[in-house]
């Protein structure tokens, strides 16, 4: 389910906004300068769709987008969970901790969600906007605008990322990250 929960960057536990409704997201996170749509793709892909297959899927959408705003490097960015340990529990997401600390980048962060689901957050305006985005979601983020990003502890995240410099990718992190304080992705999901 996409969602939208904005909070006080001050207060994590008081909610001003959870919304489920595409518009009422588009419009709250247009106060930002951030851009969220819908794509459907031209045709069905089985989930376990390599790259090539992804790009062909959504070649117009991709196309328009990179031509619209500068992009010129396409690629597919893949979270899944890691392999069972050797007694077969579950293990965590190795680099979960990193992607959830605050940060920025020089380019813009834009994803569209192919499979799976994961949650950017902003720290924009005084105020923390956890995105939770699915299949179909397109987010387009400023650059520079804080941030941090949680698919939760066993991830399944695919997702088209693009970027006007191969270095885009590069982050830059706060030394004092309040993400620790706010709900994580699994915890923003259960029903309340």
């Amino acid at each position: 389910m996409t969602l939208l929960q904005i909070m006080p960057a001050a207060d994590p536990g008081t909610v001003y906004v959870r919304s489920d409704d595409p518009d009422v997201i588009r419009k709250e996170l247009l106060k930002l300068g951030v851009r969220f749509a819908r794509w459907h793709a031209a045709r069905r892909i089985p989930s376990d769709a390599d790259d090539a297959t992804i790009m062909n899927a959504y070649r117009s959408h991709i196309g328009h987008v990179s031509a619209e705003s500068g992009y010129h490097v396409v690629d597919i960015a893949r979270l899944t969970p890691p392999p069972a340990g050797p007694d077969r529990s579950e293990q965590i997401y190795p680099n979960r901790e990193r992607f959830r600390q605050e940060h920025f980048h020089e380019e813009d962060v834009v994803r569209f969600v192919v499979a799976g689901a994961g949650c950017l957050y902003l720290h924009a305006a005084g105020n923390v906007y956890a995105v939770v985005c699915t299949a179909g979601d397109l987010l387009s983020v400023p650059s520079r605008t804080i941030h941090w990003f949680d698919a939760g502890a066993h991830p399944r995240y695919t997702a088209v990322r693009f970027l006007r410099e191969g270095d885009g990718r590069t982050a830059r992190f706060l030394p004092d990250s309040i993400a620790a304080r706010f709900p994580a992705f699994d915890d923003l999901l259960e029903p309340s």
